[in-house]
């Protein structure tokens, strides 16, 4: 896996995209809500994405596909099985019921906190992270700084979606975080 971001196919991230609805003023007034339940309820389109991960990853000797709370947690684990490794849920805090290690990030009012098992990798494990979609990157960012902090090697972070009008790939890139997505939407 090389630094420079990575893109899907142009024929795929348009199927892809063709298949995510766009929700205007949600959760609040303004936001343009990216929603993949469209992709995810086509059964094509479940194949396409979750083919198009497990290829990328095919001969990356993986150990763990990690999943953020908590789209992550829809595809994560089908890309896992499929890849013949483990799963690793990161958690917002309170959620995990073993000893866990944590890592607070901004929002843009606030801050909020994920959670791993402090047991969930160990020194050496190679770990791709995937989410849905990537906004101001901070939850990926966390995630990452988890699972290095187990001694992981966080391979790649991948996710469906791109904003990058919303900077966070642009952070995860200055942090040193190879970024694999499938399409992209500007604006917010």
């Amino acid at each position: 896996m090389s630094n420079a971001p990575a893109n899907a196919p142009a024929d795929v991230a348009q199927f892809v995209k063709s298949q995510i609805r766009t929700v205007s003023d949600w959760p609040q007034p303004g936001v343009q809500f990216r929603d993949i339940t469209p992709l995810l309820g086509n059964a094509k389109g479940l194949r396409v994405l979750i083919d198009l991960f497990v290829q990328r990853y095919i001969d990356a000797r993986l150990d763990y596909v990690a999943g953020l709370d908590a789209r992550g947690f829809i595809i994560g684990p089908i890309v896992a099985y499929e890849l013949n490794v483990g799963f690793i849920p990161i958690r917002k805090i309170g959620k995990l019921p073993y000893r866990t290690v944590s890592e607070t990030y901004k929002l843009e009012y606030g801050s909020a906190t994920v959670e791993i098992h402090e047991d969930a990798c160990g020194a050496g494990d190679r770990v791709v992270i995937v989410d849905d979609l990537i906004a101001t990157g901070g939850t990926m960012l966390a995630g990452k700084l988890l699972l290095e902090r187990l001694g992981a090697e966080v391979v790649e972070g991948a996710a469906i979606i791109d904003l990058p009008d919303l900077g966070g790939s642009k952070l995860l890139a200055e942090a040193g975080l190879p970024l694999f997505t499938v399409t992209s939407f500007g604006g917010h």
